[in-house]
């Protein structure tokens, strides 16, 4: 979300759910002139039109003159059919197509990006599809179960000179960018430690409708479901339910590594442009975390990360249960997320409602002359069709991307195995361990291929 005082429940209400309306604008917009001529205009597709994809969907429609989305895609016919029809009166035509397999929209030449919004799990495989057929992509968070897949990914995005940009919209949020520039430019000083914090996976039991744990129960498929299609890559199980809702399949292992990625990709790819190191992760990784006793929902559900660079730089990373007591010790209002960054003359912490500040002098501050101010993007979707259009690199990029998604995955691990784990971030490999390092990859299920 672009509009960062915009809450989780808020814009829940305002985005479609799989069995309601599609929320989408209704004044249409010029098509003939200007950015929206036929000759200026990006042809987008939709992959995934849940929820979540609808609002990206529209958000790219409402907002941009110079977008023309041509096609959705999803394993349930019935979001297809809900979608096309929603884009098709917007538009005042019936341009778009509805498709259950992503392959014969790739296949189609008239498509310039395609926007990812499917299960954690088949965001990667998704977008390396998408890159090989010469599309660009946005992809939501997280990257997906597996780091190898991202690691390919990452290859096939320089051989084809894609343009990627992950679904971390903090950073095209002006509040966050402040907080950055006061950061890198040394305003409190040399870093010395940061919090992170965000939600656990009892956050999706208080606004869902998934009962604690999910139903184990075998139920029929859905006659306009290809459960095939929607399991894809990952392990084929009985069906059910809670699966394949989205606050379900957040926290199935089969599919996602949980919250620990899902929502800790925004604080924690925070936490790193605003150190400056998104190129590299930390290097060392010890804590304590639970897991599940029963049910369908197996993914880590409290955590409590200690982690350190190389350069000495620490990082508590912390579900936001256990991170309340510890945050609260300086902070004025609470929030179920954010980061603080200490340095040595002081600290400034941020979330989607506001920054505070460890002396209310800082609020004030204005970059100087000799001060370098970070990457401005005026909106996450603008900033991506422009790259789309003069092929320069996102605000956020693949290997931003990876290396956030590393902390997750590493503190995952870490969790499960009850050990602490030493990476090396320049070979990108667990050091001593080969059974945690045999968790950094996973099988894909036959005949799905990156």
């Amino acid at each position: 979300m672009n509009d960062m005082n915009t809450s989780r429940r808020d814009f829940l209400k305002t985005t479609a759910a799989v069995s309601g309306a599609i929320a989408f604008p209704t004044i249409v917009p010029s098509t003939v002139f200007g950015a929206g001529a036929p000759s200026n205009r990006i042809n987008i597709a939709s992959l995934g039109v849940g929820s979540r994809g609808n609002g990206v969907l529209s958000d790219f429609m409402r907002r941009h003159d110079d977008v023309h989305a041509v096609a959705v895609c999803d394993p349930f016919r019935s979001r297809q059919i809900r979608t096309k029809a929603a884009v098709d009166e917007y538009y005042g035509n019936t341009d778009c197509a509805a498709y259950e397999r992503h392959e014969e929209v790739l296949a189609r030449d008239d498509i310039d990006a395609v926007l990812i919004c499917s299960s954690d799990h088949w965001h990667v495989h998704l977008a390396a599809a998408a890159v090989r057929a010469g599309k660009d992509v946005y992809v939501e968070k997280p990257l997906c179960p597996s780091m190898a897949w991202s690691w390919k990914l990452r290859e096939l995005v320089e051989q084809k000179s894609a343009v990627f940009q992950y679904g971390t919209q903090q950073r095209s949020n002006p509040t966050f960018r402040k907080v950055c520039d006061l950061v890198r430019n040394g305003y409190i000083g040399d870093v010395q430690r940061v919090d992170v914090w965000c939600p656990d996976a009892s956050d999706d039991w208080e606004f869902f409708s998934v009962k604690r744990y999910g139903s184990t129960e075998t139920q029929p498929i859905p006659r306009d479901l290809d459960y095939e299609r929607w399991t894809g890559p990952a392990p084929m199980k009985p069906y059910n339910d809670d699966r394949v809702r989205r606050e379900g399949s957040f926290h199935i292992y089969d599919y996602s590594i949980g919250f620990l990625a899902g929502w800790g990709a925004h604080p924690l790819d925070f936490a790193q442009w605003g150190m400056d190191m998104d190129h590299t992760s930390p290097v060392y990784y010890e804590g304590t975390g639970t897991l599940p006793a029963k049910g369908l929902l197996n993914t880590v559900e409290e955590w409590d990360i200690h982690c350190m660079y190389s350069n000495g730089v620490k990082m508590h990373f912390m579900s936001y249960r256990l991170a309340k007591d510890e945050v609260m010790k300086y902070r004025q209002r609470w929030s179920n997320h954010g980061t603080t960054f200490f340095g040595s003359e002081g600290w400034i912490s941020v979330d989607r409602g506001g920054i505070e500040y460890s002396n209310s002098s800082l609020a004030e501050v204005k970059l100087g002359p000799n001060d370098k101010p970070v990457y401005q993007s005026p909106a996450h979707d603008r900033n991506f069709l422009d790259c789309v259009k003069d092929r320069k690199v996102t605000i956020s990029p693949l290997e931003a991307a990876i290396r956030s998604d590393t902390i997750s995955h590493l503190s995952d691990i870490c969790v499960r195995l009850n050990r602490p784990i030493k990476w090396d971030p320049e070979s990108e490999k667990i050091v001593g361990d080969d059974e945690a390092t045999s968790m950094l990859k996973r099988k894909m299920r036959e005949p799905w291929r990156m």
